[in-house]
């Protein structure tokens, strides 16, 4: 979910509600309930969106049927990604506020286990024969640098560029558009912008208000299609050397990108792309009314259209199109995809973490785990699923972003990675505003990126 995400992903959880809902998530120290689970996740911030809602509250009934005398209690955090990681981490830090399971973007977990925040789960895990299903990438993207796992995954997500068919027909572009370099894109959308007033021709997140979905839907899908890095397989981190990369020329190209989308006025207003709540409006607005010719998101968007979602919209799968991101120039692989997704963790202060490893394991059988992929219009990371034809047509669009993960990308979630992300949305941010040139956005980063990781940093 983001980095569903992403990402992703506004009503304000104040301290006032924090504290309020999650006191009685103490430490056995503290007064918990042994009977008790407490199980916190992030709440749409969109009203109409009940999807995992809706799914725990039919885990809790499952749960509290299966272990008589058992409770589940929901601790719902309604705010955007970033509020959402400075809430609960807020709530980590003590066995007072700790819940006993919390849902974890996989680009913040390293950061909340360096912190200590998190217990490792290898021992349940060893005894827990689902886990073998589990592919490989996702396990990985729970461990810590200690070779430990801190998290269950409950799948994956891929992105792509989402296209109207009825705005590319009102601009004479093909309704079986698949761009080739990052030229064909811009071309695109100057060919809208030309032929379809009053359309946005192309969406690309972006600045500090977006937070992750800025990085990771926008900033990495570029990066990682320029081939930068040296030679590396990550353009951002050094893994042999243990080191950040500075901005290179990949890094300036896609900045170039980002700037040419709001210097030629292909994207939304600037003063809309910096709203922190834009996503929700694209979703609920802008694609279903057909005012936005391109939109490069994710593969969870149709969770939003499904029936009792508030934003219906069964006809999606015939007005929209799907392409893969192009590379810079067309070369080898041909597409990118950025992957994250989200786990469940146990705190390290939970009062009940055996119950609230059972209650993981009843959200992960097979069918709860088929069942919540489906309605959050996620991708499998367990191989039952994945291989179950039934997962693959129950929704369109799922086989499309499944078979992205063949060329996808993880980001090097290792401690320092929320704060580099923060200096990538600045960048972005600069060019975007036309505050700062792509050459003092690129030189800003390789500051920041300095201080968030102890100038650990090489040149490539």
């Amino acid at each position: 979910m983001p980095v569903r995400s992403t990402v992703r992903f506004t009503a304000l959880f104040t301290l006032t509600a924090l504290a309020s809902t999650s006191l009685a998530a103490c430490s056995s120290g503290s007064g918990s309930n042994p009977d008790t689970v407490k199980v916190s996740f992030k709440q749409s911030t969109d009203n109409s969106i009940k999807v995992m809602d809706t799914y725990l509250g039919d885990i809790k009934k499952q749960f509290e049927k299966a272990n008589p005398g058992k409770k589940v209690e929901l601790v719902p955090i309604k705010a955007p990604d970033s509020e959402y990681y400075t809430k609960l981490q807020q709530m980590l830090r003590s066995p007072k506020t700790a819940p006993d399971l919390v849902y974890e973007d996989t680009f913040l977990i390293n950061s909340d286990i360096t912190s200590g925040y998190l217990k490792p789960l290898d021992d349940y895990l060893a005894d827990w024969k689902d886990w073998d299903q589990f592919i490989d990438t996702a396990k990985a993207a729970a461990k810590g640098e200690d070779g430990k796992t801190y998290g269950v995954p409950d799948g994956t997500d891929t992105r792509g560029l989402w296209f109207s068919k009825d705005v590319f027909a009102k601009a004479g572009l093909p309704a079986d558009w698949q761009p080739k370099t990052w030229d064909e894109v811009l071309d695109a959308a100057r060919t809208i912008k030309e032929k379809v007033p009053g359309v946005t021709p192309l969406n690309v997140y972006t600045g500090k208000p977006a937070g992750e979905m800025a990085t990771m839907q926008g900033f990495e899908m570029l990066l990682y299609g320029t081939g930068a890095g040296g030679g590396s397989s990550d353009p951002l981190y050094d893994k042999g050397g243990k080191k950040w990369i500075t901005a290179g020329q990949g890094f300036e190209d896609s900045l170039s990108f980002v700037e040419t989308v709001y210097k030629e006025k292909l994207g939304p207003e600037v003063s809309d792309a910096l709203d922190p709540n834009f996503s929700t409006k694209i979703r609920g607005e802008l694609l279903p009314q057909g005012k936005l010719g391109i939109a490069l998101d994710g593969s969870w968007l149709p969770q939003d259209w499904l029936e009792g979602s508030g934003h219906e919209w069964p006809e999606w799968s015939k007005e929209l199109g799907l392409a893969a991101m192009p590379t810079q120039n067309g070369q080898a692989p041909g597409r990118v995809s950025m992957s994250g997704g989200w786990t469940w963790s146990i705190p390290d202060k939970a009062g009940n973490p055996d119950l609230a490893f059972e209650f993981i394991k009843t959200m992960q059988t097979k069918a709860n785990a088929q069942k919540w992929y489906i309605a959050n219009s996620g991708i499998s990371v367990r191989e039952d699923v994945a291989n179950d034809p039934a997962y693959v047509d129950a929704q369109p669009g799922i086989k499309f972003f499944t078979d992205l993960v063949a060329d996808t990308h993880y980001r090097p979630a290792y401690p320092a990675y929320p704060k580099v992300s923060v200096a990538i949305q600045e960048a972005m941010e600069g060019v975007t505003t036309g505050d700062k040139s792509v050459q003092e956005a690129a030189r800003g980063y390789d500051e920041a990126l300095k201080e968030a990781t102890d100038n650990q940093v090489v040149t490539k």
